[in-house]
């Protein structure tokens, strides 16, 4: 495919060329082609009509990528508030939450509902951060389309892709937004080839930027083929459309015009027959394919000064889809009784629990009743701030007052029988801190306050580790546990110590033995009196443990053999390295008993003797939990991937393509898990963020040499 002009990524569409048209500049500089010249430009422009139902937009995108500037500008656009405030000032209608504005980033998902041009809207800003992933995930899964602010420039595209791969495979329609455009460095066509890297779906150029020098001063809308310069704060200025910029345009433009035909029989025979589409009908092509998900518009601007950011607002309100064709892709019901799908918990103090949920069907009303309790209380949120409202019809997102028993994902009805999509399971958790409460007296607060923050966030688990008697508290990463900790402090007013992690070795044996052990005590009246002779045997790994006896004629009577094997499990809790001991088998094979001493509690202290004794005979051994781990990056990380992997003591098992990624990497590996605690920390930080991975336990291995002596050691040590 031949370049066109001089804007680099624009390709004329070889169909066209293989039917027989020749492409010429002519006199003018212009392009020039059967179907390509020119109408008399005017400035009258026809738009399909607006949804005025209400819709939600989602924005979403990588960090520092400019979504709350650019939701602060939607609101002053749509003249919510008076002026911008900034993230630095801390001034801003998201962001308001005390962690956000320490951290000066997005730590929880912000919702505002407005009108734009009479139309209903709600817009929801999405954290970028990859460790809190999972509050974009759920808020796209509520929205009719979603907007994807990314930064120009190669390096910075790459930074989208986990979030353009959850569009892309739950087909959700959305826009691209490239922020930022102000700065000197920034190219429209060199971001939007890396970003069709990244995607499923065509990208389809929307404007072109106009520059002066270096410095990008306005665009051309190429479905208007109208001319604006920006203006900070202001509406951009029209203007007539420089000759120098009438090539570049008319190549866009012809691309935009043949990608839509991609998708349309019926456009594709008029530009065949030379028959130039009127503007209105290139609108209603494009959003076809938008809300079918075929392509995705892409559009540009600055944020921070307003540049864009109106176009914008006019292709979503003109072009996204309503919430009846949202509910149908997904799969919810679109009639009946009223019904919503709660997809954000918050704990708000004195006001209690709120559900936030967008309404599918009917109308939910205050005081409505529902098998998982009664309404108390409507709101719809701006930020921080609620308002009440007496009921919310379609498409609406409002807060549900007071329904303890509801929890994100939940779709809530007057029934409860209404049926609709599976909620998607939460994030796999891949880091976690071992956590306790600073003041002992404050452990069931703790628990209390670590039951509520799991309901704001599904991705936040926690669990007892019965091996090393730990409280674990899992999250995406690092930075997402420290914000949680910091919310029991602000929230919940509860000080958290954290730590990192012990690992659950194990130890075994090597070689059999056979243990005597006698238990007598005499101390007046009935004494303690318990004899065995036991049988430890080493078993394959995995087998974990097994206990029996050969007892014949009653030497050791019936009632009391369990007693033996309880005391045989209580010695295992913790073996002769420090570990609990698993993979062996222990045999009753003989033994003596008193007719009046001997006793359940005898026996077990005999046992845990035997064991004891026996034990340090069988050749210990260590053993460390190894995981299986399924790494995923894009391939130019792969070989960094490598070398990580075997500065952390693991193996490759295995490489393949990841499926339905394009351009990535699915790595197999063997880890152990002592190395896996920071693996998620570097994996981000060698692959921009961007690179994960997927764990489960997988084996017990033998540990030996210096390695092994540490642990010993520091397990003696902690013992002490």
């Amino acid at each position: 495919m031949a370049n066109i002009g001089r804007i680099p990524g624009i390709y004329l569409n070889p169909t066209l060329g293989r039917l027989g048209f020749n492409h010429k500049m002519d006199f003018e500089g212009r392009l020039n082609g059967p179907f390509l010249r020119q109408k008399k430009r005017t400035w009258e422009v026809t738009m399909t009509k607006s949804d005025n139902r209400p819709r939600v937009a989602a924005l979403v995108g990588p960090y520092l990528s400019g979504k709350t500037s650019l939701l602060e500008e939607i609101l002053r656009q749509c003249e919510a508030i008076d002026r911008k405030g900034s993230v630095k000032d801390g001034n801003m209608v998201g962001d308001g939450s005390p962690e956000a504005r320490a951290r000066q980033m997005s730590t929880e998902m912000n919702i505002a509902s407005v009108p734009y041009l009479g139309d209903p809207w709600t817009f929801i800003d999405c954290p970028g951060s990859i460790d809190m992933l999972q509050d974009a995930h759920n808020a796209l899964m509520v929205a009719d389309a979603a907007v994807v602010v990314c930064e120009p420039g190669q390096a910075r595209a790459l930074t989208a892709a986990p979030i353009l791969k959850f569009l892309d495979q739950h087909q959700i329609p959305h826009l691209i937004f490239i922020n930022k455009m102000d700065t000197a460095e920034a190219s429209v066509a060199e971001t939007l080839d890396a970003l069709q890297g990244l995607s499923d779906s065509p990208l389809v150029l929307r404007e072109i930027p106009l520059r002066d020098g270096d410095d990008v001063t306005g665009h051309v809308d190429l479905v208007s083929e109208r001319a604006f310069r920006w203006q900070e704060g202001t509406p951009s200025e029209l203007m007539e459309l420089p000759d120098s910029i009438r090539d570049r345009e008319t190549a866009a433009r012809t691309e935009l015009l043949e990608s839509l035909a991609d998708f349309d029989d019926a456009l594709l025979e008029k530009l065949l027959e030379d028959v130039v589409p009127q503007t209105g009908e290139v609108f209603e092509h494009l959003t076809k394919v938008l809300q079918d998900g075929k392509a995705v518009p892409v559009f540009f601007g600055s944020a921070e000064h307003g540049n864009g950011v109106r176009r914008l607002l006019k292709a979503l309100r003109h072009e996204a889809p309503g919430p009846e064709t949202t509910a149908a892709r997904l799969g919810e019901p679109v009639s009946g009784e009223a019904a919503g799908r709660v997809f954000k918990t918050v704990h708000a103090g004195h006001a209690g629990k709120l559900s936030f949920a967008r309404v599918w069907c009917g109308d939910i009303t205050d005081g409505m009743g529902t098998p998982q309790g009664r309404v108390s209380g409507l709101s719809k949120a701006f930020g921080q701030k609620t308002e009440k409202a007496a009921t919310a019809g379609v498409g609406e997102v409002v807060a549900l007052g007071r329904m303890d028993a509801v929890k994100t994902g939940d779709l809530v009805s007057a029934s409860g029988k209404v049926k609709g999509m599976a909620w998607p399971p939460p994030l796999t958790p891949l880091f976690s801190m071992a956590v306790h409460a600073a003041n002992r007296g404050d452990e069931v607060k703790m628990s209390g306050a670590l039951a509520k923050i799991m309901e704001e966030d599904p991705s936040i688990s926690h669990e007892h580790n019965p091996d090393t008697g730990e409280m674990l508290l899992w999250g995406q990463g690092e930075m997402h546990l420290l914000i949680t900790l910091d919310r029991m402090k602000g929230k919940f007013h509860i000080d958290v110590d954290s730590e990192r992690p012990q690992v659950p070795y194990k130890e075994t044996i090597r070689k059999p033995t056979s243990q005597h052990a006698r238990h007598k005590k005499q101390s007046g009246g009935h004494g303690e009196f318990g004899d065995v002779h036991l049988d430890i045997r080493p078993l394959a790994r995995g087998e974990g443990f097994t206990f029996g006896d050969t007892i014949t004629g009653g030497v050791v009577p019936k009632q009391y053999i369990p007693a033996v094997e309880a005391g045989v499990r209580e010695y295992l809790a913790r073996g002769p390295l420090g570990f609990p001991v698993v993979d062996l088998s222990v045999t009753l094979t003989d033994g003596q008993y008193h007719n009046v001493d001997s006793s359940d509690m005898a026996f077990r202290k005999a046992a845990q003797q035997a064991m004891r004794e026996g034990m340090p005979n069988c050749q210990p051994v260590l053993l460390e939990p190894i995981c299986k781990v399924v790494i995923s990056m894009p391939s130019e990380f792969t070989s960094r991937m490598q070398r990580l992997v075997s500065g952390r003591r693991g193996q490759i098992m295995g490489f393949d393509a990841k499926s339905g990624w394009a351009g990535w990497d699915e790595v197999q590996v063997q880890l152990p898990q002592s190395e896996m605690h920071d693996l998620v920390i570097e994996l981000r930080s060698m692959t921009m963020g961007v690179g994960t991975f997927e764990w489960a336990f997988d084996h017990l291995q033998e540990l030996m040499g210096k390695e092994a002596d540490q642990v010993v050691a520091l397990r003696a040590q902690a013992a002490q």
